[in-house]
């Protein structure tokens, strides 16, 4: 595994002339998973819920469009919208995934918070196993996390200072900030992934 600063500095160096499409691609990203649903709230609560729901699998297609840019591919913002092509195989897993961690958030927010990272390269592993789905890939990031669980926690940390001058600009921040964050944890699942290829 890669150092904190590389894994942020390999990011930066992903997202070089591809910043532009990465902020829109954020922008389209969050007023899908946020805005729509504040400007549809007049509506019933159960629209509400069902609209997050139907958004699962576009939180998946964000997470993969980064993955592959770090593979090389050009930034396709459509590619956000890739988990509706698999939809029940990727909306059940990372449903299953959601439900898993606030079960666990019940017995107190540590444990829930550990299991959120354990669980954390769910995404990933869906996307270059597509046989597999549900517990399998849950359990598949549970045995690649092993031991990983503080470096992944610390990486996320290490975006704090940015996180806080993005609050300070009334959230605009977020929008260079999101594909920063996301870049560097895909490179983090890479290697990840080449250290545990036994498992995958």
């Amino acid at each position: 595994m890669d150092s904190i600063s590389n894994y942020k500095n390999r990011a930066l160096d992903t997202l070089k002339g591809n910043w532009a499409d990465a902020a829109i691609s954020t922008i389209i990203y969050s007023v899908l998973i946020a805005a729509a649903p504040v400007c549809l709230s007049g509506v019933t609560f159960g629209f509400e819920t069902l609209w997050s729901l139907a958004m699962i699998p576009l939180e998946w297609g964000f997470a993969i469009m980064f993955l592959m840019l770090v593979r090389g591919e050009k930034l396709d913002i459509s590619r956000m919208f890739d988990g509706y092509k698999d939809f029940l195989r990727i909306f059940c897993t990372m449903l299953l995934q959601k439900v898993y961690i606030f079960l666990w958030s019940l017995l107190l927010i540590i444990p829930g918070i550990i299991k959120a990272f354990s669980y954390a390269m769910t995404s990933y592993i869906l996307k270059d196993n597509p046989e597999i789905k549900n517990n399998e890939a849950i359990e598949k990031s549970m045995q690649m996390m092993q031991g990983h669980k503080m470096d992944l926690f610390l990486l996320y940390l290490s975006f704090i200072g940015w996180a806080i001058l993005s609050v300070l600009t009334l959230g605009i921040g977020f929008i260079f900030l999101t594909p920063y964050v996301n870049a560097a944890v895909s490179h983090f699942y890479e290697d990840l992934k080449e250290e545990a290829q036994p498992v995958i």
